[in-house]
């Protein structure tokens, strides 16, 4: 199955590091956002997108509420979601996994970190 990636940040660095650990391990399909708000906009206008990338702590609408909104979308619901963030307390975690996040990353990654977190996410979802 071919991925396209929407990655959520508002780092612009950030979004670079995510996009070339994405390109180093095989996906070059990837849309960018620079919100919770602009990923709802790209979701929503853009039915190709089958997997998101997002960050927690961004302005206006977080990864968190990002999450939430997707989940209560039906349109873009089962679309899976790896949060990866600097936000590594089990709270945090549990919080997200809550949210119905599928996977979580704590920064910084390496680019086989992501890619097992993606096969996970893609092997979980199959099942």
């Amino acid at each position: 199955m071919a991925l396209k990636f929407l990655v959520v940040d508002d780092s612009v660095t950030m979004r670079r590091i995510v996009l070339n650990s994405l390109k180093a391990i095989g996906h070059n399909d990837i849309v960018e956002a620079i919100d919770g708000r602009d990923a709802l906009v790209k979701l929503t206008s853009d039915d190709t997108i089958n997997f998101v990338i997002t960050d927690w702590n961004m302005p206006e609408v977080s990864g968190l509420e990002l999450v939430k909104s997707i989940r209560s979308n039906l349109k873009i619901s089962a679309i899976p979601i790896l949060m990866v963030t600097t936000r590594g307390s089990k709270e945090d975690i549990v919080e997200a996994l809550q949210s119905k996040v599928n996977n979580y990353v704590v920064k910084p990654f390496t680019p086989q970190i992501l890619r097992e977190k993606i096969e996970q996410v893609i092997s979980s979802s199959a099942a």
